[in-house]
């Protein structure tokens, strides 16, 4: 299936790993030029060479200076920008009663307003896009709340309602406004948690994780983040142009919700 990604242009942020580094490589590999950003330099410079980046920046997102011109230089690069993938590294986790209060202000920043100010810079350019795509990634904690990921069940569940109100305001200007939730992937932030949660319980990272796979995901097994990147592709496409205001799960049956 041609996806019509050829020649489109994208600007994928935290994307020197993980699942920000699979929507990146998906998107090259069906023709679009990517410009990519994240914060560990090392990291980044990789990626851009494997995913054949048209450029790239050492960027922090959560601070609130930097969207504007990490838009403005990826359409310098680009020459325009039809693609917007915002992610960013989940916030610390913890319960309410543990996290303490500067960390709801670093969440806020990090994943709240970092997806705002990324979309309030690269608006302009999209509307002049034939094919203009806001993707979001946040996870399955919009669907249901996450005991000990208190951070992200609060902020990505306000980034959806964002993203939902601006996806009718944008949708007569041809731009659609998605997110996707990814259940478990293999990650680094995935290995970090249950790594945490193992040494807690006294037992192996492996133990943990193959329990709590058997016990949670129907299928059995952890995703692959080409998976998700293969989502994020199809969520870019042309053959998406009608879909918008979607909150796209990808979690292997893992979430028991139905909306």
């Amino acid at each position: 299936m041609d996806l019509g990604l050829e020649g489109r242009r994208a600007l994928v942020t935290a994307a020197s790993k993980g699942l920000g580094r699979a929507c990146a490589a998906a998107l090259s590999a069906e023709g679009a030029r990517v410009y990519i950003a994240a914060r560990g330099r090392e990291d980044l410079e990789r990626t851009a060479t494997d995913v054949n980046a048209a450029g790239f920046q050492s960027a922090d997102v959560s601070r609130p200076e930097t969207p504007a011109k990490l838009v403005e230089d990826a359409v310098q690069a680009l020459g325009g920008l039809d693609i917007l993938v915002c992610n960013a590294g989940g916030p610390p986790a913890g319960t309410f009663e543990s996290t303490p209060l500067e960390e709801w202000e670093k969440g806020f920043d990090l994943t709240l307003m970092s997806t705002v100010r990324l979309c309030k810079a690269a608006l302009p350019h999209l509307k002049q896009s034939e094919q203009g795509r806001i993707v979001v990634i946040t996870s399955t904690s919009v669907r249901e709340p996450i005991a000990t990921l208190i951070l992200s069940s609060a902020f990505r569940t306000a980034v959806v309602q964002t993203l939902k109100t601006m996806s009718g305001e944008l949708a007569p200007h041809g731009v659609t406004v998605n997110n996707i939730a990814p259940g478990r992937f293999l990650t680094d932030r995935v290995r970090q948690l249950d790594g945490a949660a193992a040494a807690k319980e006294g037992i192996s990272q492996e133990e943990y994780t193959e329990r709590n796979v058997k016990a949670t995901i129907p299928m059995g097994r952890i995703g692959d983040p080409a998976e998700f990147g293969a989502t994020c592709a199809f969520v870019c496409s042309k053959h998406a142009s009608f879909m918008t205001g979607q909150t796209i799960v990808v979690d292997g049956g893992q979430t028991k919700g139905v909306y």
